[in-house]
């Protein structure tokens, strides 16, 4: 029955996107066949006032309508434009995760049985909501440290939207089962994939440990960097549920007029956040990936406060090293290294051409070199870049497509502050100091030192893989000696999986299809 309640609340989802008008704003005149017709349909039904909104106005109207998890799903997907396509990416990056505040008493209750104390003990005084959004809403509050009040904030986990998630994300499950069945063009796509991952962020998402974790991360390594820095965390108050965290003070990063009235240097401002999201990114393979301009505060003395750190991206040496060589390459017109380190991080398969490569990238460079510094993106130029390495076969990168998503984001807020910002000249002191410590001198050195670390390592494991390879090479003697089997008990389990498997899929696609025809002939 798990399929069959899928299928409803996916039909459900469907006729909401249908009518507020998201699916007849798709470029549906590109299509043919089955799926222009259902796009034709789609228009029939949209509402008519839906057709003067703009697309991003559709989405959150329909987003709205369908409940927090979908907020999730349609951020999520804001961070794979692999997947939804860079227009719509844009569109879903612009949804607003504001949501209705819940009462102060079950905020209460949530606390204390997070942390198994009355809100009286851990707070002096505990306040209203003064922000709600998907997952959780945050209140202010006092808290007692050293027998001083101190102001802070308590984000508190949304009660129910673990339950309403997951049930949510059968649909979503079944929507991907069913696309790569019946939709082949998008296997490569891996829906299953991506949706597992949702999966997976969301739950981090919804243990405020972890965020608060990410925290604690982000704040060490940015103690010393000037004019940034993250809300300390309060520990002792910190549990599954809740995150009490130090109380900002500042103006958001989205209230231009108020920046200006507090005195601040938007060009000044527009340049810390790029630096500082290039040394995050560079220099310690961990920066915060949703730095839109609600998440970011300017306090008095002109320092940046990111907070809401429920998404972070990490980077390996590997992929930071392929950022740096690849932006400093295009800065020096250098392409066929750019080409090169593609090849040499194993992104795209050997049996292309590097000169190729780079004859394509040059044509992506080229043109960027024409224009004035300060209308140039660096994020439509990765953007580009990934769709030319498409053509080479370069594997999808989760991890650089949320760079990208991010990058996108923080080069937007730093264009809304200066609009005739220079992200070129602003970017190549960061890039340019990475490469000249890691891929100089002290870089060879560093990568000497964690080579013979390597070694060392490998030589403490030797005794242990000569007895797994001799206990391998004893069991292929076996397996040439006596064959491959399945017993009898493995064999009936692994068909009667498949047979219920088909079976409920069958139902869920004939639920749903009742359901769409009940729909139509009411709407006749």
């Amino acid at each position: 029955m798990s399929n069959v309640s899928a299928g409803f609340r996916l039909v459900r989802a469907g006729w909401v996107l249908v009518r507020e008008g998201v699916v007849a704003a798709l470029p549906g005149e590109e299509l043919s066949g089955l799926p222009k017709f259902g796009w034709r349909m789609a228009r029939l039904f949209t509402r008519r006032r839906a057709l003067a909104y703009e697309r991003s106005d559709r989405l959150a109207k329909a987003v709205v309508r369908l409940g927090p998890s979908y907020v999730k799903l349609g951020q999520f997907l804001a961070t794979r434009p692999d997947v939804v396509g860079n227009d719509m990416a844009l569109d879903l990056a612009m949804l607003q995760d504001k949501m209705h505040t819940f009462p102060k008493a079950e905020a209460i209750a949530a606390i204390e049985a997070s942390l198994g104390r009355k809100v009286g003990d851990l707070y002096a005084q505990f306040g209203d909501p003064v922000a709600a959004a998907s997952i959780a809403q945050v209140h202010a509050a006092d808290a007692m440290h050293d027998g001083v009040a101190t102001k802070v904030a308590v984000k508190v986990i949304r009660p129910g939207v673990r339950r309403r998630f997951f049930q949510d994300l059968e649909s979503y499950f079944l929507a991907a089962r069913l696309q790569e069945k019946y939709i082949p063009s998008s296997r490569r796509l891996r829906p299953v994939e991506v949706t597992q991952t949702l999966a997976q962020t969301t739950k981090i998402e919804m243990d405020l440990r972890l965020e608060a974790a990410a925290l604690s991360e982000l704040g060490e390594s940015t103690r010393h960097d000037p004019g940034f820095r993250v809300p300390s965390v309060d520990w002792e108050r910190t549990g599954r549920d809740v995150l009490t965290m130090e109380w900002v003070d500042g103006v958001k990063m989205n209230d231009i007029a108020g920046l200006v009235a507090a005195g601040h240097d938007l060009k000044t401002i527009a340049t810390n956040l790029i630096q500082s999201f290039l040394r995050h990114t560079l220099r310690d393979g961990f920066f915060h990936a949703d730095m839109h301009p609600g998440n970011l505060f300017v306090e008095a003395n002109g320092t940046i406060v990111a907070v809401d750190l429920g998404i972070a991206g990490r980077l390996g040496k590997k992929e930071r090293r392929f950022l740096a060589e690849i932006l400093y390459g295009f800065i020096t017109r250098d392409y066929l290294r750019v080409a090169e380190v593609h090849f040499e991080a194993g992104y795209v398969p050997r049996q292309h051409n590097v000169a190729a490569f780079a004859q394509a990238i040059r044509a992506i460079g080229e043109p960027i070199h024409g224009q004035p510094a300060e209308t140039i993106s660096m994020a439509k130029l990765l953007t580009l870049l990934f769709e030319v390495t498409e053509l080479f076969d370069m594997a999808t990168r989760p991890e650089l497509i949320l760079l990208q998503k991010t990058m996108v984001v923080v080069e937007g807020v730093a264009r809304t502050l200066d609009p005739a910002f220079n992200m070129w000249k602003t970017a190549e002191p960061v890039v340019g100091d990475w490469i000249s410590g890691n891929l100089g001198p002290r870089g060879m050195m560093m990568d000497a030192r964690d080579g013979a670390k390597a070694l060392l390592t490998l030589a403490r494991q030797v005794p242990e893989l000569a007895a797994r390879t001799d206990r391998l090479s004893r069991e292929i003697d076996l397996m040439a000696e006596h064959g491959l089997r399945f017993d009898e008990t493995t064999a009936h389990a692994i068909g009667k999986a498949e047979a219920r498997y088909s079976r409920s899929g069958r139902w869920a696609l004939w639920v749903i299809a009742l359901t769409l025809v009940y729909i139509a002939w009411k709407m006749i």
